[in-house]
């Protein structure tokens, strides 16, 4: 008589999604082709629970000229960090961890809301829809965003036209706008913003954040100078207390340098003392490249 046939174990109650992706058993899948640097479609399975998500190996980051090599995945993780300390959950759980290919950033699989997957690094260059069918961004004619848009500038279409770039006036933009403000993103792509089911909205691919200089640079310029709604001021003067000691100035110390955390709480002094959007600087092209 063959012995039974064993049973992997299962938990009944599901790991939290940091905990899965941090102890998970990782395993690739594939490749995303169109991205800069090394990206991994993986699937991660822990005690019975599995899930799709986003692996990039430190060993495949590409050089910048303006960051320090190999440490684009731990800038991703500090993004994670802050934008669960904000509560707004803009960013999909993220962690560091040691893979197949060596240490990197692992990252939770979205599937936006239109049912096409989608994970990181500039997905497919759409921006993609929300979840109620409304466009998040748009080219239109015209000098004027129209109701419901904010305006970013005129871009090139072709045979010598020019068309309005607009943004949507959501507020799940404008959390988006603060936090990019908040941790310096150099690289805010329409192809960053995920649409998901129920109407949530998450952002990805964080790399290139935290420097000590200004490099703002983002597509979600449309609210620049006006003032910033009371909750956000109320969720930066939190973030405030936290930066200053504590378990978040812990773990941000492990990612980012001394220099990057106090140029990080200057930004957030500095949104609270004007208490506006930022502007672009005039000093370097405020729009990424290519946008979307």
């Amino acid at each position: 008589m063959s012995a039974p046939e064993r049973i992997p174990p299962r938990s009944l109650t599901p790991p939290e999604p940091s905990e899965l992706l941090a102890r998970g058993e990782l395993t690739v899948r594939g490749r995303v082709r169109e991205a800069s640097n090394a990206v991994l479609y993986c699937t991660v399975e822990y005690e019975g629970h599995s899930a799709p998500c986003v692996y990039k190996p430190v060993a495949g980051e590409r050089p910048l000229w303006d960051f320090p090599d190999g440490t684009l995945a731990q800038r991703e993780v500090a993004a994670y960090e802050i934008s669960e300390a904000t509560g707004w959950g803009l960013v999909p759980p993220t962690v560091l961890r040691d893979g197949p290919y060596g240490q990197g950033m692992c990252q939770l699989w979205v599937e936006v809301a239109d049912g096409g997957p989608r994970g990181s690094d500039e997905s497919d260059g759409t921006g993609g829809s929300a979840a109620d069918g409304t466009e998040l961004l748009a080219l239109v004619e015209g000098d004027e965003p129209g109701p419901g848009w904010k305006a970013v500038g005129f871009a090139e279409v072709g045979e010598g036209r020019t068309a309005l770039l607009v943004h949507a006036d959501d507020v799940r933009l404008r959390r988006l706008a603060v936090l990019d403000a908040v941790i310096n993103n150099g690289d805010r792509k329409g192809g960053h913003l995920l649409p998901a089911a129920g109407g949530r909205l998450y952002a990805i691919d964080h790399g290139v954040t935290f420097n000590a200089e200004d490099k703002l640079r983002t597509l979600l310029w449309g609210w620049a100078g006006e003032p910033l709604p009371d909750d956000m001021l109320e969720v930066l003067r939190r973030l405030v207390d936290q930066l200053a000691d504590g378990p978040l100035h812990a773990r941000l110390a492990k990612l980012i340098t001394d220099a990057e955390i106090e140029a990080l709480r200057a930004r957030v002094a500095a949104l609270l003392r004007t208490g506006v959007h930022p502007a672009p600087s005039g000093q370097w092209p405020a729009i990424p490249w290519p946008p979307v």
